[in-house]
C-alpha cells in the first residue's frame, strides 16, 4: 500500500517565501500533496517556477474582493479527478479561501479560515464562515466523500494549543465563540489528526508573532490543522509539525495517509 505525504502551511506571501527558500525547500521535501494558503498574490505574479514546479500540477486561487489578501494553491504529484473553488457561498468564495480537489479516494479541502481581526470586527464574519464550511463539508460527508481539510483555521482550540492561554482568553484566536465551532466540528465526527496522534504533547505550536523573539522562545499557537472525517482515521500514520522550517510566521503541518484499495466511486 503506498503512503502519501501531505503537507499545509501557510506562505504569509508566496513571493516572500519563494524568495527564502521555497523551491529548494520543496525539492527536499518532495510531498506527495502541498496546500498552501495566504498567497497574497495574483497567479501572474507567482514566480514561474514556483507557479508551475516540475512534477506536479498547480492549482491557484485569489481573492478578487481584495488585492494582495488572502489566495490558496495546491500543488499534487497526482492529478485529481476535479478541482473546484470556494464553498458554494459567493458572500465568503470571493475572498479566494478555498480549493477542493477530488481524488479517487478521498476529497482534500485546502482553507484559508477569515482571522477575527485585530479589534475583532471580523468575527460575526469568521463565524458564519465556520459555520457554512461545516455545512459543506458534511454536505460532502453525506455524498459518501472521504474527507480531509487542511488549513489555517485562525483559532487555538484548547490551552495546551497555545503558548499564554490565559493572557489571550479575549483575544481572537481563543475566544469561546471561536473555540466552540471547533468543539462542534469534532461533535460532527471530524478528528484533529496532530492531536489524536499525540494528544498531550505540550509546546506544538504553528504560528508565532514576528516581534519580540516568540519563535525563538517558542511562545506560539497552534492554529494550522489537517482534519478527516472519523472514517478515514485507520488511513492516517502520522501527523508532524515542522517548527524548524522558516520562510513565514507559519511552519508546515502534515499528515501520512496510506492510499485505499479501489472502492466504489461516491456520489457526484
Amino acid at each position: 500500500m503506498r503512503t502519501l505525504t501531505l503537507i499545509s502551511w501557510n506562505v504569509n506571501g508566496a513571493r516572500a517565501v519563494y524568495k527564502a527558500g521555497f523551491m529548494d525547500w520543496l525539492a527536499e521535501t518532495a510531498p506527495d500533496i502541498l496546500c498552501l494558503q495566504e498567497t497574497r498574490a495574483e497567479p501572474d505574479q507567482i514566480p514561474a517556477e514556483m507557479a508551475a514546479p516540475a512534477d506536479y500540477h498547480a492549482f491557484w486561487l485569489a481573492s478578487s474582493r481584495k488585492k494582495g489578501h488572502s489566495g490558496v494553491g495546491l500543488l499534487t504529484r497526482a492529478a485529481p479527478l476535479a478541482v473546484s473553488y470556494g464553498i458554494g457561498r459567493p458572500e465568503f468564495d470571493d475572498e479566494g479561501r478555498t480549493i477542493v480537489a477530488e481524488y479517487p479516494d478521498f476529497t482534500l479541502i485546502n482553507c484559508y479560515f477569515p482571522n477575527g481581526g485585530r479589534d475583532r470586527e471580523r468575527v460575526p464574519y469568521k463565524l458564519a464562515f465556520y459555520d457554512a464550511f461545516l455545512e459543506f463539508i458534511e454536505e460532502l460527508r453525506g455524498r459518501g466523500k472521504q474527507v480531509v481539510f487542511c488549513g489555517d483555521v485562525n483559532t487555538a482550540h484548547r490551552e495546551i494549543d497555545l503558548a499564554r492561554p490565559k493572557q489571550n482568553e479575549k483575544t481572537t484566536g481563543f475566544l469561546p465563540e471561536e473555540r466552540a465551532w471547533l468543539d462542534r466540528l469534532v461533535a460532527s465526527g471530524y478528528v484533529d489528526l496532530f492531536r489524536h496522534r499525540h494528544p498531550d504533547l505540550a509546546g506544538q505550536y504553528t504560528w508565532w508573532l514576528q516581534w519580540a523573539q516568540a519563535r525563538e522562545r517558542n511562545i506560539g499557537w497552534r492554529i494550522d490543522y489537517f482534519f478527516a472525517a472519523a472514517e478515514v482515521l485507520p488511513r492516517v500514520t502520522d501527523a508532524f509539525i515542522w517548527p524548524h522550517v522558516r520562510g513565514s510566521d507559519h511552519c508546515p503541518v502534515g499528515i501520512c495517509l496510506d492510499a485505499a484499495p479501489d472502492r466504489p466511486a461516491a456520489t457526484p
